[in-house]
């Protein structure tokens, strides 16, 4: 490639595979893997051993043998680096490379090069870095200045987002940059930087990263080339692309950009369905949701609310069905010019599963753990369907007000005996993929004599509830069917379309199976 790199390197969405591996034998197969996954290549330097000259040498060789553009990066510790590298070394392989690498792309911090001058280099090629890990600082401006204040041609900025509402500096630095005329790479690190990842480029940013495979990630909250062009289809959205997405924390374990993102490709709706890792709902729904409030100039158009904000997000809605106020949950927002209307797709869809298998549930006596919002939805359900339902909570504030709201019995959870009941019904996050995972809300022996068990929770598939509901002998019921249906809902109501039932089901089969 010849000099402007960055002008040379395709137009269009750019998705840079980062390889980092100790030895140059490694390296070199994770180069070969990464060819066909991405447009760019990084090669992460700072991840080798031995820093060995003509092993480099033959390393970048061999990656311009594949027809990828090459970006090499040589990062200090405190940047992001994967071993301490001095200064000097740094300065001194800038120097030599800037002769001996003629092609490639260098990825050099803001302090390296505030410390010392390299005037060797070619500063067409030079991607002037700055890593906080940390936050998004207080000077994130004069940063920028400071940046733009070198000869690099290109500019990247990676923070550290602990919400999603702080993508939203980025994405104002991107603007300013390209209003400017400035090329930049502006990255929110951790899953509530999500959406600068899949968005990034649509609005103009020079590319984005995408890690070899899940497990090959270099930065916190990089997925993978594959995700990134597969499931989010990052390659034909616009500015003008809707957007869709899932509020809550945490939200990452979630399959509903399986199912959702499944349904945009199979119907043609220019959409996508992104995760918010969101703690701020206020900041979030004043920010970046509400059509007269927010700050970015985006296409949102629906959002899926999931834990902790189903009763919370009713605050700041222009208006919500009447069964939603009703249960006093909401986990659907249609977004439009006029403002957000809040729905309750759960209790739509909740017992669909249970009624399939028992066909009605009327004078059945049910149990239901649990006093969150999906709690809401099934108690309203339950009550509808004509059961005789017993609410168990281990808040026993919470459950016993419950209770009342909805004319239910209330028990505390601990010690709960439920083998004198038809229906088990888990409507808390115990059991969910990750630090829940070897939880459940009951044992086997507490649950011994109790005809179905239906667990909400749907990552994993089959949940330790499930299996010692088994184990007692009861059948058992996952979450996944009740997902899917009330995503179908979702859809409707942000489409005004019949959903694609069967490739939402099969999307949500495959998300439960490589999650």
């Amino acid at each position: 490639m010849e000099k402007n790199q960055v002008s040379s390197v395709k137009s269009g969405v750019r998705v840079c595979v980062p390889v980092c591996e100790p030895e140059v034998s490694s390296l070199k197969r994770a180069i070969e893997r990464a060819a066909p996954a991405g447009d760019v290549i990084e090669l992460r330097l700072d991840c080798l051993n031995d820093l060995n000259s003509a092993e480099i040498s033959e390393l970048v060789s061999f990656a311009r043998s594949l027809k990828r553009p090459l970006i090499l990066t040589l990062r200090a510790g405190e940047q992001g680096g994967q071993r301490a590298i001095d200064a000097t070394t740094r300065l001194d392989f800038w120097r030599e490379g800037s002769s001996s690498f003629t092609q490639e792309l260098f990825d050099i911090d803001l302090s390296l090069l505030n410390e010392g001058s390299i005037e060797e280099l070619d500063w067409d090629r030079v991607i002037c870095s700055h890593h906080d890990f940390a936050g998004i600082p207080d000077n994130l401006i004069q940063i920028y200045e400071a940046m733009c204040a070198t000869k690099a041609c290109l500019l990247k900025i990676a923070l550290a987002a602990q919400d999603t509402i702080d993508c939203l500096p980025l994405f104002h630095l991107l603007k300013r940059a390209r209003n400017e005329g400035r090329e930049i790479i502006p990255i929110g690190m951790g899953p509530a930087g999500i959406a600068t990842r899949i968005l990034g480029p649509s609005r103009g940013a020079y590319l984005t990263y995408g890690a070899l495979d899940e497990e090959s990630s270099t930065a916190p909250g990089q997925i993978s080339a594959r995700t990134l062009r597969e499931l989010y289809r990052i390659d034909e959205l616009t500015q003008d692309t809707q957007i869709f997405g899932l509020v809550g924390s945490p939200v990452m374990h979630s399959i509903s950009p399986n199912i959702h993102n499944a349904a945009f490709s199979m119907t043609g709706v220019d959409g996508v369905y992104i995760p918010f890792e969101v703690h701020d709902l206020a900041g979030f729904m004043s920010r970046m949701a509400h059509p007269r409030t927010r700050e970015l100039d985006w296409s949102l158009r629906g959002l899926s609310v999931t834990a902790p904000h189903k009763s919370h997000v009713m605050e700041f809605l222009d208006s919500i069905d009447p069964s939603a106020k009703e249960i006093g949950a909401v986990n659907t927002l249609v977004i439009n010019d006029d403002g957000i209307r809040g729905y309750n797709t759960d209790a739509m869809t909740l017992l669909k599963p249970v009624l399939e298998k028992v066909g009605q549930i009327r004078d059945a006596r049910c149990a239901l753990i649990g006093a969150g919002g999906a709690a809401k939805a099934a108690l309203w359900s339950l009550r509808n369907e004509g059961a005789i339902t017993t609410l168990f909570a281990r808040d026993e504030e919470k459950g016993s007000t419950l209770g009342q709201t909805f004319g239910t019995k209330f028990e505390k959870l601990a010690g709960g005996n439920f083998s004198d009941f038809d229906l088990v019904i888990n409507a808390t996050p115990l059991g969910t993929k990750g630090a829940l995972a070897n939880e459940s809300v009951a044992s086997a022996t507490q649950l011994r004599g109790a005809r179905l068990v239906y667990d909400l929770v749907y990552n994993p598939g089959e949940t330790l509830f499930m299996r010692q509901a088994r184990e007692a002998g009861c059948e058992a019921i996952g979450g996944i069917s009740m997902l899917v249906l009330q995503g179908v809902e979702q859809f409707k109501l942000w489409t005004g379309r019949e959903a694609p039932l069967t490739a939402m089901t099969q999307a949500a089969e495959e998300g439960v199976r490589s999650s």
